[in-house]
């Protein structure tokens, strides 16, 4: 051929055809002619306003000596160069797919929806606070990477939306003090299920935030303790496992972790906090642990009853516990489930509360979508 043009993505064959024929000295009527075809179809095909079929290939290979293949894979690479933008627009989109957790976070209202990749590429960067695809968030920039290093990306998302949501709640300045005073008034609450509708006010009163976010698919969250700033403690909890016994568990774990001040450089991320595998944690988890099993049912408590009635453990004897304890029956039921590795023993007292604790505090999930952020 005599052309030296290379980039076929940018031309169309016909501009090759062109000056095929402009070497060879042939009018497009003339070349029309030899081919057998409408003088249209090549006038169509030079100006790029029609593509080159399999049957035109053949004639015009057959008459300009190059063979069929070399214009269907002109026609090809033109038609691939047309697309090829919307071929990396979908492979940024299945990349941000790949690392995070997209569709569920467009479907929970944490990002826009939208078709538009450099819009959702920007949502997503906001939302984690990076600047790149590759680079990882971190949860609190004084934190060591090394302590975000087990963290999913659907972690990641939950924890970032509960702090926007925390970000965004008034509480008076948290005071030790103040927390360490209101556990026993806590602790009433444990009667009845509808009485921990109180948790969050009270809580708020001692200068502790706290918010209840659905978990993501696969991120397997029971709570987490983080802080906004020193002095801005933050729990959040994700009532997965709806009981009872559970809700009090996990929510005197976490306010230990406050006490302590864990979390103040990072994030404590809580998983299966009451499995009952204490000896496989870490020490501030196995401390965790502990201050919340003497606070469902103190442990000398639990232990004489244990001793005395096991392993008759019947209803009426687990009432009675219960009542003297001043506990709802269903937390003793998971402290003795913890103790004698029987998950099954009178699971009908471990009665639900997520309904009763979404309908008093801040809540993002189970139907309930908290405004946090006004796309522009």
């Amino acid at each position: 051929m005599g052309s030296t043009r290379v980039p076929a993505e940018v031309f169309p064959p016909g501009e090759f055809l062109k000056e095929e024929l402009e070497a060879r000295g042939w009018t497009q009527t003339e070349f029309a002619e030899i081919i057998d075809k409408d003088t249209r179809l090549v006038s169509e095909v030079i100006g790029g306003k029609r593509a080159v079929t399999p049957e035109t290939a053949v004639a015009i290979g057959e008459a300009l000596g190059t063979g069929p293949e070399l214009w269907m894979n002109l026609e090809s690479q033109y038609q691939l160069s047309k697309v090829r933008n919307v071929g990396n627009d979908i492979a940024r989109k299945a990349r941000l797919h790949a690392a995070y957790p997209v569709r569920e976070m467009v479907k929970r209202g944490w990002l826009q929806a939208t078709r538009n990749v450099d819009v959702l590429q920007q949502e997503l960067f906001n939302f984690f606070e990076i600047s790149g695809i590759d680079e990882r968030p971190r949860f609190l920039h004084a934190a060591r990477k090394a302590s975000y290093e087990n963290i999913t990306s659907q972690q990641f998302a939950w924890l970032f939306r509960a702090r926007s949501i925390a970000e965004t709640l008034a509480a008076k300045p948290y005071s030790e003090e103040a927390l360490r005073k209101v556990i026993p008034t806590l602790r009433s609450l444990m009667n009845a299920p509808e009485d921990a509708a109180g948790v969050t006010a009270l809580l708020t009163s001692a200068g502790v935030r706290v918010v209840f976010i659905e978990t993501l698919p696969g991120s397997k969250i029971d709570g987490a303790c983080f802080w906004l700033d020193a002095r801005k403690p933050v729990i959040a909890m994700s009532l997965r496992h709806d009981r009872i016994d559970n809700f009090w568990f996990v929510l005197r774990h976490e306010l230990e972790h406050v006490l302590r001040g864990h979390g103040k450089a990072g994030v404590c991320l809580d998983q299966e906090v009451d499995n009952g595998q204490s000896n496989e944690l870490p020490e501030e988890e196995r401390v965790a642990n502990a201050e919340a099993e003497d606070f469902c049912v103190p442990k000398a408590q639990l232990d004489d009853f244990v001793a005395e009635v096991g392993p008759f453990f019947t209803d009426e004897r687990v009432c009675l516990f219960a009542q003297r304890m001043q506990v709802h029956p269903g937390v003793v039921v998971g402290q003795l489930q913890r103790r004698i590795h029987r998950y099954d023993l009178l699971k009908k007292h471990q009665v639900k509360v997520r309904s009763v604790l979404t309908a008093a505090g801040p809540t993002d999930g189970w139907g309930h979508s908290y405004p946090t952020q006004a796309w522009t």
